[in-house]
């Protein structure tokens, strides 16, 4: 299976739009409503379009990523960083490596442009195997309430984390 992976553009919005909600239809931990945080952000100041990547499959769009800008904010500095939220693959196309394609790939693009850390709600069990780290451990602290096993950063360089803490804030966007 030969996967291709390129940004999305706007012919393929209806598209991803139908994939998020079938990939996160039977999810327990969901709100069922990530393909409408992605057209948000879509439209927000966080976007960035080289960071709404799709995967397709014999010219069938089966993934989606998105990365968008936050920032992490304590009493004397404030260092930009990325969200990744959501990566979605279609149910019947899950488990063969689609999502971690995306992420690697999303993540070799978001250092090209020069961000230096990924900050992410997810799987305790799935995200650290692409080396992402407890938030706690950088003393990174989530503007929400959620179990600290599934707040996590990646530093996409080297020491790309040195000197970074404080309080994530998320765009505006995601909390509409």
């Amino acid at each position: 299976m030969e996967i291709k992976l390129r940004q999305e553009n706007e012919n393929d919005y209806k598209s991803v739009f139908e994939l998020i909600e079938k990939a996160f239809e039977k999810e327990e931990y969901s709100d069922h409503k990530e393909q409408f945080l992605v057209e948000r952000l879509r439209k927000s100041e966080a976007f960035i379009p080289e960071l709404s990547i799709v995967a397709e499959v014999e010219n069938k769009i089966v993934g989606h990523i998105l990365f968008t800008k936050l920032e992490i904010k304590n009493e004397s500095q404030s260092f930009q960083s990325l969200a990744l939220a959501p990566v979605s693959v279609l149910p019947e196309f899950q488990g063969k490596g689609i999502g971690s394609k995306l992420i690697l790939y999303g993540h070799e693009t978001a250092k090209k442009l020069g961000y230096k850390s990924v900050i992410l709600l997810g799987h305790q069990d799935y995200y650290p195997r692409f080396g992402y780290e407890l938030c706690e451990k950088y003393n990174i602290k989530m503007p929400i309430d959620v179990p600290a096993e599934n707040c996590m950063v990646i530093s996409l360089t080297e020491n790309g984390l040195s000197g970074v803490s404080g309080n994530v804030i998320y765009p505006s966007t995601f909390f509409e």
